[in-house]
């Protein structure tokens, strides 16, 4: 009985080209030289993951005499038609923040994909009008297929996960005004939802409720916790959101971050031009970020 070997899968530009890599261990190689026929773009193969699945799987079990690949730079490896983010989901988060009661369900918010979903490596742009830009390590669940509320195995609906860094203007957290936190002022800017650079098969996860999850700013720990302190794990969580919405194949659900965000530290800290994150998760991967100064003449 031949065995799977254990893979993760990326997007990356390599000599001018784009390709799907297939990664086990350390080698890298491309996914076009295993298998019949063209390859899509990664995030149409997790779209279409209950038809590719086996065929990267027994891919992985050739990919030993394939040539390596040298990416020049990682690309998105996922394209959501939704990205679905859970607020105030760790136990240590909600101490640190200073929220004494934690939700009775999960506490749920869009972001926006097409502008904020940027790939490992990239530079991202601080905007002006905010001083208090931060960083969030996030275990991401990315849909293969539809689930509903009641489905006895939910957990079959996820085709895998991947890392995403939730970067979050707290300015408008601070003041805590009447009506509510503005999610979009804190949310939405463009780049701010850094996402991969690899996507990892769900079979290769045993428990997502058992993830060494961590955080770096210039090289520095600031987030180092499990994600075993969800208050809400990935069931509940997809149970919730299919009681509301369709969730596609393809779709991202970011679920929250674990205490030693910048807005809880003391004194409190914030990200600045030139400064590097890096956040990575037990299994999974690294995710890399830059950060850049403000574009000039953006006022309030």
């Amino acid at each position: 009985m031949t065995t799977t070997p254990r893979y993760r899968l990326a997007a990356a530009s390599a000599g001018g080209e784009s390709l799907v890599v297939l990664a086990i261990g350390e080698r890298l190689v491309a996914l076009r030289d295993l298998v019949d026929g063209p390859v899509p773009p990664l995030p149409d193969v997790i779209a279409g993951w209950d038809v590719w699945s086996p065929r990267v799987a027994a891919a992985a079990g050739r990919a030993g005499a394939a040539p390596t690949v040298e990416p020049d730079a990682w690309l998105l490896p996922v394209n959501p038609d939704k990205l679905v983010c859970i607020g105030t989901n760790y136990y240590d988060h909600l101490k640190e923040m200073g929220t004494p009661v934690g939700p009775k369900l999960p506490y749920a918010f869009l972001k926006p994909a097409s502008t904020g979903l940027v790939a490992s490596g990239t530079t991202v742009q601080l905007p002006a009008r905010s001083k208090m830009v931060d960083w969030e390590a996030e275990l991401a669940v990315v849909i293969g297929r539809t689930p509903a509320e009641d489905d006895e195995d939910i957990l079959d609906s996820v085709a895998g996960y991947t890392v995403l860094n939730d970067l979050s203007a707290r300015d408008w957290i601070k003041s805590k005004p009447e009506v509510g936190i503005d999610w979009v002022m804190q949310k939405a800017y463009d780049g701010f939802s850094p996402v991969g650079p690899f996507f990892v098969p769900r079979e290769f996860v045993a428990d997502p409720q058992a993830l060494a999850i961590r955080c770096w700013v210039n090289g520095e720990i600031k987030q180092d916790s499990s994600t075993a302190q969800m208050i809400f794990g990935v069931e509940a969580i997809l149970r919730h959101l299919a009681g509301i919405m369709t969730l596609r194949p393809g779709d991202v659900i970011a679920t929250g971050t674990p205490a030693g965000v910048g807005f809880g530290a003391r004194p409190q800290q914030f990200l600045r031009h030139g400064d590097t994150v890096a956040v990575e998760i037990e299994g999974i991967g690294r995710l890399e970020t830059r950060m850049s100064g403000p574009l000039e003449g953006v006022t309030e």
